[in-house]
């Protein structure tokens, strides 16, 4: 499997926004001091401009992941959660950049720790879930290959009964066509038995009225009278 370039390119979206947000601090401070800020200013700028286009790259690789089936629909709401967080956090470094919010503190020590020196909690820092927090980054691409082969597991298992019910249907589909025969056939002997029992009827009719009328014309004789006989 090709290694997953989301993930890399997270971490690295995470490093610049510290790294903007300790030259801000630093960037502040000379400004307190007098010194002279312009290259920092300058760094700033360009490093705001870079982790807009990181930002962006992560939401162009996450829609394509997720419209091809890369990643399971559950990896891609906890990515594109992760971008939001970005957002905000770019956001909040233009803000402060423009001096439009106050100073964060930005220590590296304070960003691993997840707060910052005066027990605040750190507005910088991406919270994970509980699933990866803590977990490396080829322990993430296990933790992923693993839901995908359970996901392809399960699609396995629904292709198989979706193949056994195709088969039952048309194994009963090849019932239903030999009753369907039967019937026809038994339909076509009721049919000529119909037939025939109509043409013995009209014959037993026709016997029976011809032996009718044979015996209406039938002479009769009449007994002779006694007298003529004598005579």
């Amino acid at each position: 499997m090709a290694p997953d370039p989301w993930l890399p390119l997270l971490a690295a979206a995470r490093q610049l926004a510290q790294d903007i947000a300790e030259r801000i601090q630093e960037r502040n401070r000379c400004q307190r001091s007098g010194e002279s800020s312009a290259k920092v200013n300058v760094a700033i700028r360009s490093s705001l401009q870079s982790l807009r286009e990181k930002i962006d790259q992560l939401k162009e690789l996450l829609l394509r992941a997720v419209s091809t089936r890369q990643i399971t629909q559950l990896e891609g709401d906890r990515r594109q959660n992760l971008v939001d967080e970005l957002l905000t956090r770019h956001k909040q470094l233009e803000a402060s950049y423009r001096n439009e919010g106050s100073e964060p503190d930005m220590s590296r020590s304070s960003l691993m720790a997840g707060g910052g020196k005066r027990g605040i909690s750190n507005p910088w820092l991406l919270e994970e879930s509980e699933e990866t927090r803590g977990l490396g980054f080829d322990e993430l691409r296990q933790q992923q290959r693993r839901i995908i082969e359970e996901q392809d597991a399960g699609l396995d298992a629904l292709s198989s009964i979706i193949s056994r019910q195709k088969q039952m249907g048309q194994e009963i589909g090849n019932e239903l066509d030999e009753q369907n025969e039967i019937i026809d056939d038994l339909t076509n002997l009721v049919e000529n038995t119909d037939d025939r029992l109509r043409t013995q009827t009209r014959h037993v009719k026709l016997v029976d009225k011809k032996s009718t009328s044979c015996g209406r014309k039938r002479p009769q004789h009449k007994p002779s009278h006694p007298r003529a006989l004598l005579d």
